[in-house]
C-alpha cells in the first residue's frame, strides 16, 4: 500500500510522535502533528541511547546529526553504594555490529528529530477532547479545540498517561512498578565516557557524561519515600556527596524532575484506525535504557507493515504481531531486574560479582537482531544495512 492520500494525525511531538511523523512522511502520507505542551523542549534532564537505538536513528537517516552532538559510551560499570566494583561491561563488546551507544541532552536529540519533520506542522498547546471512530473502521475523527477533522490514521504517541488511551479504551492501563525516580543534570563529576551505576539497599544512583562537561544523574527509591536526596543517599561512596553539592549549588532538588516509575500493560494497541505507540502502547522500568529504541522502531515497523499491507487494520494488526515480542521481551527483563532489586545487598553483590556480565549480555541479545525486514528505504538505508553501522568484531 501507497501512502499517497492517506491523512494521518501523530498526537504528541515527543521521540516516538517525531519519529512516526518522519517514515510516515517518507511513505507519502500528509502527516499532522498536536502536542500538548506549549513549545519544544528548551532544556531537560539526559538520554542514554543503546545500540539499537542508535541503528533505528540510522535507519531513519539521523544517526549522524545524533552522533555529532552527543558522547560515545565505551563501558558501564555497575558498584554497590560504596563503590566497590561489582562487574564492568564493554559496550563496544556488547552491541558491536549494531551501533554505538551514545549519551547527551534529551532537548538535543528532541532537536534533530524535530528538524528532521520541518515539513511537518506542528499544532503546539493543544491536545483532543474526542476520539470517534468511524463504525466500518476506515477512519478516525478527532477534535482538537475549535478544529474537527477527519483521518485515515490517527498515532497515538502521548506517553504514559496518553489523553488518546483514556479516551479510547476508556481505562486506566498504567500500573506503579513501586519506584520513585529522580532525574537531574550537574556540571562537573567524571567525564570518562562510562556509564556507572552504584547500587544501595532499595535505591540506586546512576551517572552519564553527556557533553559540555555535563553529567546527567539519575536516582531511584521506594515509591511514597518522603526522604530528600541526601538522606536517601547517605553513606554512598563519592562522586554521589560531590553531584548532590553542585546539584545544591545550581537550584538544589526544586530543579530535579521527579515522579513515579510506571508501565503500561495493554491486550490491544489498536483500535479501528488507531494505534498507540511508544510509552503510550508499552511503557516500562526504565533500567533497560529501552524507551526511546523501542520508540524509534516503533515508527521504522508501522511505516514496513503499512507498505506491505493492503489496508490500515491490515497493517496495524501485522505491525502489533510483530512488536509484541519484542516489546514483551524489553518488559519481562526489567520486571527481572526490579524484582533483583528487593535480593538483600550481600546476596545481589554475590551474585553481580559472579554472573553480572552474563545477565547483561543475556538482557540484550535478542535487541541486536533487527527489528524490521529492509522494506523501509529513507536515505537509501534499508533495515538490513544502514548506512554508518560497523561490522561485527
Amino acid at each position: 500500500m501507497r501512502g499517497d492520500g492517506v491523512r494521518v494525525l501523530v498526537v504528541g511531538a515527543g521521540i516516538a510522535g517525531l519519529a512516526a511523523a518522519r517514515t510516515l512522511r517518507n511513505w507519502g502520507a500528509a502527516v499532522e502533528l498536536i502536542e500538548r505542551q506549549p513549545a519544544p523542549p528548551r532544556e531537560g534532564t539526559g538520554i542514554y541511547l543503546l545500540g539499537n537505538a542508535v541503528r533505528a536513528l540510522d535507519i531513519l537517516g539521523l544517526g549522524a546529526d545524533v552522533a555529532g552532538r552527543a558522547v560515545r559510551i565505551r563501558r558501564q560499570r555497575t558498584s554497590d553504594h560504596r563503590g566497590r566494583l561489582l562487574f564492568e561491561v564493554d559496550v563496544d563488546d556488547l552491541w558491536g555490529g549494531v551501533g554505538h551507544c551514545l549519551a547527551m541532552p534529551r532537548a538535543d536529540l528532541h532537536r534533530v528529530l524535530l528538524a528532521a519533520v520541518d515539513d511537518v506542522p506542528v499544532r503546539w498547546g493543544q491536545s483532543p477532547q474526542s476520539v470517534s471512530l468511524d463504525g466500518d473502521g476506515d477512519g478516525v475523527t478527532v477534535t482538537t479545540g475549535a478544529v474537527r477533522a477527519r483521518y485515515d490514521l490517527v498515532l497515538a504517541a502521548d506517553g504514559v498517561h496518553s489523553t488518546v488511551r483514556q479516551l479510547v479504551f476508556g481505562s486506566d492501563t498504567v500500573r506503579p512498578v513501586g519506584q520513585h525516580a529522580r532525574r537531574f543534570v550537574v556540571p562537573g563529576g567524571d567525564q570518562a565516557a562510562t556509564w556507572s551505576v552504584l547500587l544501595g539497599a532499595g535505591s540506586a544512583f546512576l551517572t552519564i557524561p553527556i557533553g559540555d562537561r555535563q553529567v546527567y544523574c539519575y536516582c531511584d527509591g521506594p515509591a511514597d519515600d518522603p526522604r530528600s536526596l541526601r538522606e536517601l543517599l547517605a553513606g554512598y561512596a563519592e562522586p554521589v556527596p560531590a553531584l548532590l553539592d553542585a546539584l545544591d549549588a545550581h537550584g538544589g532538588e526544586g530543579t530535579v524532575q521527579a515522579g513515579p516509575v510506571e508501565e503500561v500493560v495493554l491486550d490491544t494497541w489498536s483500535h479501528g484506525a488507531m494505534l498507540l505507540v511508544g510509552d503510550a502502547a508499552h511503557a516500562t522500568s526504565p533500567n533497560m535504557a529501552q524507551g526511546a529504541a523501542m520508540a524509534l522502531e516503533d515508527a521504522i515497523v508501522l511505516a514496513e507493515s503499512l507498505t506491505a499491507a493492503n489496508t490500515i487494520p491490515n497493517a496495524l494488526a501485522a505491525y502489533e504481531r510483530r512488536r509484541r515480542p519484542r516489546t514483551e521481551w524489553v518488559r519481562a527483563q526489567t520486571q527481572r531486574r526490579d524484582r533483583a532489586r528487593n535480593l538483600h545487598p550481600v546476596i545481589r553483590s554475590a551474585v553481580l560479582r559472579r554472573l553480572g556480565r552474563r545477565i547483561l549480555h543475556s538482557n540484550y541479545r535478542p535487541l541486536r537482531e533487527q527489528p524490521c525486514e529492509g522494506r523501509l528505504q529513507p536515505h537509501h538505508a534499508t533495515c538490513a544495512t544502514p548506512h554508518r553501522l560497523e561490522e561485527s568484531p
